[in-house]
């Protein structure tokens, strides 16, 4: 006879969540408002670590890295403060 659709609906709940098929635990969604009633959930993937630096590679790093002071504490002072 008739062709119903099914259609799947969820309710928020009072603490204004909703539960999603496809969804698990710990999974995070950037929400973007469209229209008047209607949102685009996008699911953000979680970036690759890198291998974690240790203290004497950080303290390398920081010695090769190209943004130092090259002014002496009293001249920033000057330059800073107002007379």
């Amino acid at each position: 006879m008739w062709d119903i659709p099914t259609m799947s609906a969820n309710k928020v709940d009072t603490k204004k969540r909703i539960l999603l098929p496809g969804g698990r635990p710990g999974d995070v969604f950037d929400i973007q408002r469209q229209a008047e009633g209607r949102f685009l959930l996008v699911r953000l993937e979680e970036p690759e670590r890198s291998e974690q630096m240790n203290k004497k590679a950080c303290l390398a790093a920081m010695r090769k890295a190209s943004l130092r002071i090259t002014m002496k504490w009293e001249e920033l002072r000057e330059l800073t403060r107002e007379p």
